[in-house]
């Protein structure tokens, strides 16, 4: 099963994970995305092997269970930390100085950015793949 992680930015600076399409709770938090990503993924192990070791029947939601991350704007650049900021946003046709505002948690974003950073992300995407060595 593939199910919706969201990782996102606390006001506290450090990143948390959590699965909102699922009804067991499975949480992950880090000083970064990485860690974040690995403390979440030992939960879901400990929440499997916890039902393993008591002889209790693994819940369907929780058998093969897979998660499509989605990141707020600050955990994307977190995570994916060799994008240069301020080329992004040339790039997207934002105002560099907005764009590390938003990369840092500081400031409001609207749908309509996020709509063009993620089709500036998937753009980018598509032109990696063409590359050819």
């Amino acid at each position: 099963m593939i199910t919706t992680a969201l990782i996102e930015k606390g006001k506290d600076g450090t990143f948390g994970i959590f699965t909102p399409d699922i009804n067991h709770t499975i949480i992950g938090e880090g000083n970064t995305v990485a860690e974040a990503k690995a403390d979440f993924e030992n939960s879901v192990q400990e929440m499997i092997l916890s039902y393993a070791e008591t002889g209790r029947k693994i819940p369907d939601e929780l058998k093969d269970i897979r998660f499509e991350y989605k990141y707020d704007i600050a955990s994307m650049f977190d995570f994916y930390d060799w994008i240069n900021v301020t080329r992004f946003a040339r790039r997207a046709g934002i105002n560099a100085s907005l764009m590390r505002q938003y990369s840092t948690g500081k400031a409001y974003i609207s749908d309509a950015q996020i709509d063009k950073i993620e089709r500036t992300m998937h753009s980018l995407g598509k032109e990696l793949i063409a590359v050819k060595l």
